[in-house]
Order: structure tokens, then sequence, then C-alpha cells
């Protein structure tokens, strides 16, 4: 089995197949999918799949690309949701330097606000960095947030960045990216994770994974990703799968 542990599969893209897509998912040895809800407009979707489809979970949180969008009332909002039994994390949060939608000291303070409600109410936290690697270390040493942990998703920085993070209680993961020929940096952070803190994902649908790089991504990709990890760990591929499941179950509190 394989956890796609980063999905966006509520997204309009999937509108006119998402149960073909999820069905494939399942054919492709998916067993379990963490689907984000980033905003107002994601976040009730990814939920509803979560309660069509035993399987698939939800986080809730408010993207930085979003920052400049989020009131009081929103936070409140997702405080509330997170009491959903399939609501298993805070998330996406995080800072987005490269997309220039909401001022920098706007997703500071979004940021800052989401990794509070976390700890308040003991849930991981799913990380989006972007262009923002020395921030995003500066704010979750001084938020604390090694209190509760969570995932550095979709990692791109250097190995110096993924062991400050390491040490503050998160896991790593990777996806589609670590099959590209030109991506050095990915492979050799992945080589010297410690394999109790891998996870691998697909960010669907972004960041198709060779040989299908760029057409839509989707869960059942996860195997190409996981395939890739095996290699450039080394290891076998059913020794990759089940150590990423049983890191995502912990993480994530699944059943």
């Amino acid at each position: 089995m394989l956890i796609d542990s980063h999905a966006h599969l509520n997204v309009r893209a999937f509108d006119d197949d998402r149960q073909d897509v999820i069905r494939r998912a399942r054919e492709h040895g998916i067993g379990r999918i963490i689907n984000i809800g980033f905003n107002r407009e994601t976040i009730p979707g990814s939920i509803a799949l979560a309660e069509q489809h035993d399987f698939i979970y939800s986080t809730v949180g408010w993207h930085p690309t979003d920052a400049a969008f989020m009131t009081a009332d929103d936070l409140d909002w997702i405080e509330s949701l997170c009491r959903h039994e399939k609501v298993v994390a805070i998330g996406e949060i995080g800072l987005d330097y490269y997309w220039d939608t909401s001022p920098k000291d706007v997703q500071m303070k979004v940021f800052r606000e989401q990794i509070r409600l976390a700890r308040k109410l003991g849930m991981p936290i799913v990380i989006h960095n972007r262009d923002a690697h020395q921030d995003i270390v500066q704010v979750l040493r001084e938020e604390k947030a090694a209190d509760v942990g969570g995932v550095m998703h979709c990692f791109s920085g250097s190995w110096e960045t993924a062991k400050l993070c390491l040490d503050m209680n998160f896991y790593i993961s990777f996806g589609g990216p670590i099959t590209f020929k030109n991506a050095r940096q990915p492979k050799e952070v992945l080589s010297r994770v410690p394999m109790e803190r891998l996870l691998i994902e697909t960010d669907a649908p972004y960041l198709t994974p060779h040989p299908f790089r760029g057409k839509r991504n989707e869960s059942a990709h996860v195997k190409l990703v996981a395939e890739a990890a095996a290699e450039i760990k080394g290891i076998s591929f059913d020794e990759l799968a089940q150590v990423t499941t049983d890191n995502a179950t912990k993480l994530f509190g699944l059943s």
C-alpha cells in the first residue's frame, strides 16, 4: 500500500473525471490520500471528498498566496472544522515569496496565527515553502512548531534547511521532481533524510512525475514517486512503500 500524503483532488482540474481519478488511484495500490483544503473555495470540497470515501482524509488551512484575504472569522472557521473526524492536520500553510499575491508581512501574520492554532489543538501542520527557506525556519522556531510537528510538503530546499526542519520534529516529503533528470538537489536531500522521517506525495494536479511531465498529475502517479525514491535510497520498492505508509499513518494519526 502507498499513501499519497498531499493531493488536491477537489480542485477544478478534476471536475470532469474526479471519480475515475480516485478509482485509478485505488487500482494502483494507493491505500490512503491526504487531500488538502487551503482556502474558502477548496476546504468544503476537500472535507466532502473525505466524507464520501473512507480512505480519503482532509486538511484545513489557509495558503500563503491567499493570506491577504483571510479574516478572523476564517481562522475561527478553520478551528471549528478541525473537530471533524476526517480532518487530520492544519495546512497547507506557510510562506510563498514567488507569487506576488499577498504582502510578506501579511503572510507571516497568517502563518503564525495558524501555527498557534495548531499548538492549541495539538494538530500537525503541512508547510508550503516557496523561496522562503530562512523565514520559514525562523517562524517555525519562534512559534515552537516542534511541539506539534508536521511535514515540509514537496521539499525543495537544501540539506542544511532540511536538517533544521528535522530537528524541529518535521517529516520531509518529496513528489514528482525527484523523477526529473536535472533535479540534483531534491535527490541529494532525499538520500540523506532518515527513513523514519520520509514521506511521498503527488501534489496533484501539479508537479507531474516523469514520464507524464507536462500533463495533469493524479494520485495514481505517487507510485512513480515511490519507485524513484526507492532507487535513490537503494532499497526495494516494498520497503519504501511500507516505511512511508507507516510514517504517514503515524504523523496524521490514521487508523
